[in-house]
């Protein structure tokens, strides 16, 4: 028989109990602040129906879909089924749609507005590489029907202050406004269909340039010299002149809001700046985006923003919504790579006992320790406690009791 391979699907990873520590310290430590700040845990199922998944309005992430195929009496492959026939269900790819299919089917039970918490897996298949796998975990707040720009500073100031206090700082808030973007697009010359595309391709501002989006706009067929007044007129627009430059005096006056109202609040912690380039990939969003950008690295650690639409295509009204994500994913990468995680408030010890020991006593000496505040492994001892006492402190325990000899914790440290 051939030997099965014990490694995880391709995409996907184990995780030892170093990183799991850190994940678990830093999900309680997330959603320790969202609380505070009002919000409420839900959870929504991993599965959705696969006709909610596709008229979503997700993107590029509408690619990278993992369905499921219809069963029993449902299943009736031909040589012209397409997979749309043939699945019924899809793994969902984000918590935004979860969370707007969820509250069209529960709002009669739901406080108004409803202050949402979401932490859980999400599946994309998308192709595996270096910090990118296809199955990760999110971490969202939103709020649900408040239309107001209050609903924007309280999710930005919510996130900084899970940022600071999972260990980040000086990070920096980017700001933008879909509405200003859209309405400069169009007088550009662009046509409202054309609005998304254009939109794709300055996206990657970052990865390819002005100049590679000058060549990707030339070859989606819009006009050369249009593009090159666009680009470039793009670069030119800042906060003090982006009033002048688009006639939306209402967006401007929210944008300038959210930055002056941040600012104050962040009191030289972070930054808060506007960027005309934002423009998140979700096709969703209609009004303000924000992401958050640490350090040297290249990429955001937390984005979002506002998509009025998406809930009222499951009811019978428009309900305003928005949304920010802690990357939670690319957090843990950073804290574990530079070893600036946190350890946990409770201190992990090992208690050695031999086999043939009363357990009610070794278990009732653990329990004790446990009331004080630790967290207590039994270990067997070995004829080589030593090798096991050195293994302890090279997995981050903070101490041992060798039972019947020790009458205290042994920390490493010498505390």
């Amino acid at each position: 028989m051939e030997k099965i391979s014990s490694s995880p699907v391709r995409g996907t990873r184990d995780i030892l109990p170093e990183e799991m520590r850190v994940r678990d310290e830093l999900e309680h430590t997330i959603a320790g602040i969202y609380r505070a700040h009002g919000f409420s845990r839900i959870e929504t199922p991993a599965l959705e129906n696969i006709d909610l998944l596709l008229g979503s309005d997700g993107g590029d992430n509408l690619k990278m879909l993992f369905t499921v195929l219809k069963r029993g009496k449902k299943f009736k492959p031909t040589a012209e089924s397409t997979p749309h026939d043939l699945c019924d269900q899809g793994l969902r790819y984000d918590l935004t749609l979860p969370l707007s299919r969820f509250y069209a089917n529960n709002a009669d039970h739901l406080e108004a507005p409803f202050k949402a918490i979401q932490i859980g897996n999400v599946f994309r298949a998308e192709r595996p590489q270096k910090g990118r796998f296809r199955s990760f975990k999110q971490c969202d707040i939103d709020i649900i029907g408040d239309p107001n720009v209050t609903a924007e500073i309280e999710l930005i100031n919510t996130t900084a202050t899970a940022l600071m206090a999972a260990g980040f700082s000086d990070f920096t808030i980017k700001v933008n406004d879909r509405r200003l973007l859209t309405q400069f697009i169009i007088q550009a010359g662009f046509k409202a269909e054309d609005v998304g595309s254009v939109c794709i391709s300055l996206d990657k501002v970052d990865k390819i340039g002005t100049d590679g989006i000058k060549a990707e706009l030339v070859e989606k067929g819009y006009d050369a010299g249009m593009i090159d007044r666009f680009v470039d007129a793009v670069a030119d627009v800042n906060l003090d002149n982006v009033g002048d430059k688009v006639d939306a005096p209402e967006a401007v006056a929210d944008l300038k809001r959210v930055v002056d109202t941040i600012t104050r609040l962040a009191q030289g912690r972070y930054n808060i700046e506007f960027d005309f380039n934002l423009i998140r990939g979700m096709g969703y969003y209609t009004g303000e985006v924000f992401e958050v950008r640490w350090g040297d690295v290249g990429y955001s650690i937390a984005g979002g923003g506002r998509y009025d639409n998406m809930i009222g295509k499951y009811m019978k009204q428009s309900v305003p919504a928005v949304g920010f994500s802690i990357g939670f994913e690319r957090i843990v990468g950073l804290l574990m790579e530079r070893g600036t995680h946190k350890q946990g408030g409770r201190k992990r010890v090992a208690l050695f006992h031999q086999k043939n020991a009363d357990m009610v006593d070794v278990i009732e000496k653990a329990d004790s320790l446990r009331a004080e505040g630790y967290d207590v492994n039994l270990i067997v001892e070995k004829k080589k406690v030593g090798k096991q006492i050195n293994h302890c402190e090279e997995q981050g325990y903070a101490g041992f009791m060798v039972y019947g000899r020790d009458t205290d914790i042994r920390f490493f440290d010498g505390e």
